[in-house]
């Protein structure tokens, strides 16, 4: 991004990092700031063709990142996953549940089994991600979880109700495992995006209307941009962020809604 200016933290150096969902979009801004960052990164999707991308674009880096194809709604393979890459790594100092999907419908159209999808999409893997790194952060004293929420519920934007069903349980889980295992070392914080322009929503979303009325009701008039939240990341799972805990942190540009 024109202008963007990235801050270097020494603390990242050498940190192993865990990113779900880092293949495009906000998970990908991730992937790039940390191995910029000196970090060793690996991250989780199903996108093969757009981890690959990213992969090749890193590859010249000291530290280039590893991906691993992995269904994140199937807790036995992310199990297995999480065991295997916590082995190549041997630990994780910094995860960021990050994977989501904000698939709009209707109240009518929904079924059981779409609720119960969206809570494994968009909720679940949360909570067994963090469960599978916690003896390794107990070993070393400690680490770093990250977890994604978003603007849309606190904003309660239309045809979006088990997206934000899940969103908002996001905050309310983070705060209980800050609270759980900050004797232990380990923050736990959400990152609350705002409107964010991520290719995907650029293609599915946001058409020039919905743009001006999202710039309309910002405090700022410019677009958020991934690497924005990646920036916030990088400070919170640095040794500046160490009394950063239990909390919610916005990128939104201030944004109130229309």
């Amino acid at each position: 991004m024109s202008g963007f200016e990235q801050a270097i933290y020494p603390s990242l150096a050498g940190r192993r990092v865990l990113v779900t969902g880092g293949g495009s979009g906000i998970g990908a801004a991730f992937v790039q700031a940390f191995v910029q960052q000196g970090a060793l990164v690996h991250f989780l999707d199903i996108a093969d063709a757009d981890a690959a991308a990213l992969v090749a674009s890193l590859q010249h880096a000291p530290h280039p990142p590893r991906y691993t194809r992995c269904d994140l709604t199937d807790l036995a393979a992310l199990t297995t996953t999480l065991a295997q890459v916590q082995a190549e790594m041997g630990g994780v100092d910094v995860l960021i549940n990050n994977a989501a999907n904000d698939l709009r419908h209707a109240v009518e159209d929904v079924t059981p089994a779409l609720w119960q999808h969206s809570l494994d999409v968009n909720l679940r893997h949360l909570y067994f991600c963090a469960q599978a790194v916690l003896p390794g952060m107990k070993a070393a004293g400690g680490g770093v979880i990250l977890n994604l929420g978003s603007i849309s519920w606190h904003l309660a934007l239309p045809q979006l109700t088990l997206y934000l069903a899940a969103k908002a349980a996001i905050e309310g889980l983070t705060r209980g495992l800050a609270r759980d295992l900050g004797p232990q070392g380990i923050r736990v914080n959400t990152l609350v995006p705002g409107a964010v322009r991520t290719p995907k929503q650029m293609r599915l979303w946001h058409t020039p209307e919905l743009e001006a009325q999202i710039v309309a009701g910002q405090c700022l008039k410019t677009r958020v941009e991934p690497e924005d939240v990646a920036a916030l990341a990088l400070f919170l799972a640095s040794d500046s962020g160490r009394h950063c805990s239990g909390r919610e942190y916005f990128v939104d540009a201030g944004w109130y809604g229309a």
